[in-house]
């Protein structure tokens, strides 16, 4: 069985030997750091404990508890609007720069560098910024509001206002690491498809519409799956951005799933329930995942069509 698997001859048995030699190290970690965690959080949601007491088993209590739970569903609410702001907006940003800075323009590497330049910045850092951006009256958006009339609005402190600041930050953070994958897929385009369409009289809409996001569509994909799963863990810019109000925001209108995670662990001291909190996101985006998994065969194209 084992020759079989690792193939027939000596060599072909070598090579395999010294594949699994170099994976390995990289598997054992992931089983170490992701694999355990997961198991261990998967029995510390069967318990009630509070780091305190002995942990006392209830079976599936927590889950019964978290599905008739108001405030889980409103950070489930809050987050699927958070998603639905910053992916598509995100994407289509993160495109359009790529497109621009993929033609040859004078300094395009310099621009390159500066809208990749917030991914490096620290989340916390780059979110306290924005406080000040969004104070209401003496803010940048306050000035630049004032001329229609809307100087002191409470972007972060209405209920109604307080996600989209949260999400302007996440976009204009995560914009440079999709405009590089974006970058690496237009660059993967041969040029001569480019140079026949011309030839063939085609407008810079059709090549774009016919060639490049047919073409460019796994990295759409890669970017699709990569920003939603970043978007389901957004806490920085939560926690830093409500700090000066309610945390969270007022009556909870900002919290996300990650941020109530985290004030059921470490506020509350609740660790089996948030163990349940945290199987249930894990869940719910591994499941988000599958959907867009199964959905790609309709719309991506791993290769030109050859005729």
């Amino acid at each position: 069985m084992f020759t079989h698997l690792l193939g027939r001859t000596p060599l072909a048995r070598r090579r395999a030997m010294w594949g699994i030699a170099l994976v390995a190290p990289n598997v054992l970690g992931l089983l170490f750091f992701f694999g355990v965690p997961v198991l261990m959080a998967f029995f510390t949601s069967l318990q009630r404990w509070n780091a305190l007491s002995p942990p006392e088993y209830i079976g599936l209590e927590n889950f019964q508890r978290l599905a008739s739970d108001p405030a889980f569903w409103q950070a489930l609410g809050n987050t699927l609007k958070l998603i639905l702001l910053v992916v598509p907006t995100g994407m289509a940003l993160s495109l359009t720069v790529a497109l621009i800075l993929n033609e040859r323009l004078r300094g395009r590497s310099f621009f390159r560098v500066l809208y990749f330049l917030p991914v490096v910045t620290s989340t916390v850092a780059a979110s306290a910024v924005w406080v000040w951006i969004f104070q209401p009256r003496y803010g940048l958006v306050g000035n630049l509001l004032a001329a229609f009339g809307a100087r002191d609005v409470g972007w972060l402190t209405r209920p109604d206002l307080v996600l989209i600041p949260i999400a302007i930050v996440t976009i204009w953070q995560r914009l440079g690491f999709d405009m590089v994958l974006f970058l690496a897929g237009l660059q993967g385009i041969p040029r001569t498809l480019r140079e026949a369409a011309i030839i063939d009289g085609a407008t810079r809409w059709d090549q774009l519409r016919f060639i490049t996001l047919p073409l460019l569509s796994p990295t759409t994909f890669l970017v699709l799956v990569l920003s939603t799963i970043s978007a389901f863990q957004i806490f920085d810019q939560v926690y830093v951005m409500t700090a000066r109000t309610s945390r969270g925001g007022v009556g909870g209108s900002a919290t996300t799933l990650t941020y109530f995670l985290y004030e059921t662990a470490f506020i509350q001291s609740q660790y089996g329930y948030s163990s349940a909190i945290a199987l249930a996101l894990f869940v719910i985006t591994l499941g988000v995942t599958g959907v867009n998994l199964a959905l790609q065969r309709r719309w991506v194209y791993y290769e030109a069509e050859q005729e």
